[in-house]
């Protein structure tokens, strides 16, 4: 049995930089993808537009075969002329990190009002605004025996952010939005009950894992966190409806084995799970999993292109899958001085790219 893709598009895809990059960039390509939408959270984050172009060239360098489509990291130096200097660069989206969420957010946002000059520069343009869907924890302020106001922490952190991605829908409703990596069902009905300006990624990972996969794995440790079976389900559910509003951007994010797979008193595990180079293979899988194999080519490839506004040509690139009788993910990937393990590393997958 074969299925062929037109196109397929990963739009929310961690590229890093140096040695890293150059190992995980051409996986882009070997996961079945021929379109990355690039996070900025470097060291330094990319608050500009030379970064971006510069950051845009160097990629290409490395694997000139896929189309990047770049981001700014959302941070107070951003202004709206440099809003409008970013459009007509190319630069597609604005990527918004809450301070200390998520792998190198130390520079993020803790209020969204004092952005609104920049939202309404880009809902002027057209540009996305993607938002990483939760607030920092209050668990600090309980060790103190500090009153707490949220009760905030790792898993209820996406439902108690929403507000903020309804608000600012309501005071920019032209600005496009993204919600990126939904883990809950509180998430998916916040997204299907805004308009046809916000949309919502979902990972291949969060499909297939739920809280009890990662306590204790640091390899399924992310943030967002998986959560709770029913959560997961509501993702499925929504992938199963076909909505056209929700689609895959996959969060691939590379991590050293050793800052991966350890930590210390001090310092947690790394947060991240590496999907790339099985991407698509994977994402068949998981579909098949729960009985969806035909929305595979409108979540991989035509609803997250629509919304960006980057069509795919169906006369254009197919990447075609085969069912197998189960192929192992390579254990580890190697590349100069770096190496990454995959997510599923030893296991088997049902479906491989021809």
């Amino acid at each position: 049995m074969e299925i062929a893709i037109t196109s397929p598009a990963d739009f929310h895809v961690h590229l890093r930089q140096g040695a890293l990059s150059r190992l995980v960039t051409p996986h882009v390509r070997k996961g079945g993808f021929n379109l990355a939408y690039v996070m900025p959270n470097l060291q330094p984050p990319i608050t500009s537009t030379e970064q971006a172009v510069a950051y845009h060239a160097d990629l290409k360098k490395i694997d000139g075969t896929v189309e990047y489509l770049m981001t700014l990291y959302l941070s107070p130096e951003l202004t709206p002329d440099e809003i409008r200097k970013a459009k007509k660069a190319g630069i597609v989206g604005v990527k918004s990190y809450p301070r200390g969420v998520t792998t190198n957010s130390d520079g993020g946002i803790e209020s969204y009002e004092m952005y609104y000059p920049i939202f309404e520069a880009m809902q002027e343009v057209d540009m996305v605004l993607n938002l990483h869907g939760e607030i920092p924890s209050d668990a600090d302020a309980a060790s103190r025996f500090i009153i707490l106001t949220h009760n905030v922490h790792i898993l209820n952190a996406e439902p108690k952010f929403l507000p903020h991605l309804l608000s600012i829908h309501k005071h920019f409703p032209r600005l496009r939005i993204v919600l990126e990596h939904a883990t809950t069902r509180a998430a998916v009905e916040a997204v299907k009950s805004c308009g046809d300006t916000v949309a919502c990624t979902i990972t291949a990972h969060h499909l297939a894992l739920t809280v009890d996969d990662w306590a204790g794995q640091a390899w399924n440790f992310c943030k967002p966190v998986a959560k709770y079976p029913d959560d997961r389900l509501a993702l499925r559910e929504i992938v199963a409806q076909g909505h056209a509003r929700f689609f895959l951007g996959s969060d691939s994010a590379p991590h050293p084995p050793h800052k991966k797979s350890t930590s210390t008193p001090s310092h947690g595990c790394a947060a991240g799970i590496y999907t790339q180079p099985i991407l698509l293979p994977l994402v068949a899988h998981i579909l098949e999993s729960f009985g969806q194999l035909d929305k595979l080519e409108g979540f991989v490839s035509s609803f997250g292109r629509r919304f960006y506004g980057f069509p795919a040509d169906e006369a254009g690139e197919k990447v075609c899958l085969r069912k197998t009788e189960g192929k192992v993910v390579e254990e580890v990937y190697t590349f100069e001085e770096e190496s990454v393990v995959p997510f599923w590393s030893g296991k088997k997958i049902s479906w491989e790219i021809v």
